[in-house]
């Protein structure tokens, strides 16, 4: 091994907001990085989503060859839904790659890693782990080390506050366990620094992704959804933490290579929501059934609105229906399948567009003979498609083949859509049942919504890389590199050679040295993923709800 490195994750981190916050003197911490070594925009998986974007950076492969392509998938033959985890993953991992080569390696809540890997140091898994909102023994290898974490942040948490209710006082208390989450999770990181020079350490800190998506709107006073407040410095509030977090731990760890990076990136949403299936069914390409949904969606309304949130996973266990059958019914059952040709998960993070192909889904429509002629079909429809003021919904739509490549891909949905900004705003995709409009403004009431409902922030393309320290030149600001670009930089920094045959390369500009090449000694895995179970399934449904994740109707 080389340098020892550190990677801090901040989810959502937008240069958008650094550099300004860096040029007024507020991140002291990044701009010493920043200016030292070579940084630029990160551009992002397509759609910019939490578990395959994390999972292209630390693999440097693309979705369709890692294979975890969102928190969900659909179960093969069926409408349902099961629950991605990390041993989905087929691709090694850079923690994976530096335990083999030796390395010893500290990772910490890094999303899609449950269950924690044997690796040579410790793992503490990310917030897909099916409990209800913090860290037990089962996220923890080696089992034990679950002690010394209790003894030294006390409690870890994931999910510790509900992200759909915003009522009153909701941002005072969602903000103070934001600062308070930062600090416990630098507090881990930098008690393993000081207690041994790991050859690599991982921490990836949600928090700049939670603030951007409900604060977004009192920072910003261009939004179309903007409200002055007393929250108006929030954002730049859990920035600053997260700055002093970046100081402590690089002055904990000495002298090591350092970077900081984001999954993607974060903007403001505008006041504009689309309805995909609407849309759909204007076209002919979907009908809707009357009263359909309308039992899963009560359940999921009664473990979303009626209960607290830590009972919420209580109340899921007590369904008797599996978390993945009442998700896809949610999601699903308001659609006449005899009538559709195309559908819609209508997810906000992850807008895209299924086929309804025969042999493939249930109640397919569409033969495999007429496939590619619907599918362009419904590329034309969906890229024409314009709002009431005539500016254009859909910037494109992208068949998956040409956005993943590899056996995975074929689980993706048929079109991936990347919607259209105005003004920098983006719209809102929320779900909908039966007849009404197909693009609408939000009232002035749903500005300030949860997840679910329309979020005043949300996910961009662009995100973030900081690169410094040994084996980093002063580059300055670099062209943008690609998500998979950043573990064979990695690699390189800390002295071991790049696999060949990664989608990525190392990030231009960015190396003292030429790195060097091998063939890859980590093949793909071949070992079975181990699937949630039902009770571990319901869990999860429980938190991603809370979180937002698992969508309630628009």
């Amino acid at each position: 091994m080389g340098a020892r490195l550190l990677v801090l994750g901040l989810d959502g981190a937008t240069l958008d907001l650094v550099a300004p916050g860096v040029a007024a003197g507020e991140l002291p911490a990044l701009g010493r990085l920043m200016s030292g070594g070579a940084w630029g925009p990160l551009r992002s998986t397509l759609p910019p989503a939490t578990f395959p974007a994390w999972t292209s950076l630390v693999t440097g492969v693309n979705p369709g060859r890692h294979g975890v392509l969102d928190f969900v998938e659909r179960v093969p033959g069926t409408f349902r839904v099961r629950f991605v985890n990390g041993s989905q993953r087929r691709t090694p991992a850079l923690w994976t790659r530096m335990s083999a080569a030796g390395g010893r390696v500290a990772v910490l809540t890094v999303p899609a890693t449950y269950p924690p890997e044997a690796v040579n140091g410790i793992m503490v898994s990310g917030f897909d782990s099916p409990v209800a909102t913090g860290v037990d023994g089962s996220f923890v290898f080696p089992p034990g080390f679950h002690a010394e974490l209790r003894r030294a942040v006390g409690r870890l948490p994931f999910a510790d506050f509900q992200e759909v209710r915003t009522g009153p006082r909701w941002h005072d208390r969602a903000l103070a366990l934001l600062l308070d989450g930062v600090r416990r999770r630098a507090a881990l990181a930098e008690m393993l620094l000081r207690r041994e020079p790991w050859d690599a350490l991982m921490v990836v800190f949600g928090e700049s992704d939670t603030v951007a998506h409900h604060f977004w709107r009192f920072h910003d006073r261009g939004s179309p959804r903007w409200e002055p407040s007393r929250h108006a410095d929030a954002v730049r509030r859990v920035y600053r933490a997260l700055d002093d977090a970046v100081a402590r731990l690089v002055s904990a760890a000495g002298d090591p290579a350092v970077a900081v990076v984001s999954d993607h990136g974060s903007g403001g949403a505008g006041d504009r929501v689309a309805h995909i299936n609407r849309y759909l069914a204007e076209h002919g390409l979907l009908r809707f059934r009357a009263g359909g949904g309308g039992a899963s969606r009560a359940l999921r309304a009664l473990a979303l609105r009626a209960v607290p949130h830590r009972m919420q996973g209580a109340v899921l266990r007590w369904v008797p229906e599996a978390a993945g059958r009442l998700e896809g019914g949610a999601r699903f059952g308001a659609v006449d399948w005899s009538g559709t040709r195309a559908f819609s998960d209508e997810l906000d993070y992850h807008p895209a567009v299924w086929i309804n192909a025969a042999g493939r889904e249930p109640e397919g429509t569409v033969a495999p003979g007429d496939y590619e002629r619907t599918r362009d079909e419904v590329i034309r429809i969906l890229e024409g498609w314009r709002d009431e003021d005539g500016r254009p919904v859909v910037a494109r739509a992208w068949r998956r083949e040409t956005v993943y490549r590899g056996p995975a891909a074929e689980r993706a949905p048929d079109l991936l859509l990347e919607l259209a900004l105005h003004d920098g705003y983006s719209y809102s995709c929320l779900r909908s049942v039966g007849s009404g409009p197909s693009t609408r403004r939000l009232a002035p009431r749903e500005y300030g919504a949860g997840k679910g409902a329309g979020l005043n922030g949300s996910h961009r393309r662009d995100g973030l890389f900081i690169l410094a320290g040994p084996g980093v030149p002063p580059a300055g600001r670099l062209p943008r590199a690609d998500i998979v670009d950043v573990l064979p930089t990695l690699l390189a920094l800390v002295g071991m050679s790049i696999p060949l045959g990664l989608d990525g390369g190392p990030i231009r500009g960015a190396l003292e040295q030429e790195p060097r090449w091998t063939l890859d000694p980590l093949p793909e895995s071949d070992v079975p993923p181990t699937p949630y179970g039902e009770a571990e399934s319901r869990e999860i449904a429980a938190r991603l709800a809370s979180l937002g994740y698992l969508e309630s109707a628009g």
